[in-house]
């Protein structure tokens, strides 16, 4: 499963828009763009910031494990 599935699926479980998920993870709504366009890949910090402000694994994010 490639990242941008990942975030999408992540955004609909947690009911986020793009702008709702920045927030919450404290980047700016353009930089979550960029990676649901494919155009960019969160780095080690921004992983780690959607795992602690959403309580997910970094294994889902990753896609490692099925959810």
């Amino acid at each position: 499963m490639e990242f941008i599935e990942i975030l999408k699926d992540i955004m609909i479980d947690f009911n986020l828009n793009q702008s709702q998920l920045a927030q919450k993870i404290g980047l700016k709504q353009s930089q979550v763009s960029e990676w649901l366009k494919g155009k960019s890949k969160p780095g080690y910090d921004s992983i780690k910031l959607i795992c602690i402000s959403l309580g997910i694994s970094a294994d889902r994010v990753l896609g490692l494990d099925e959810k």
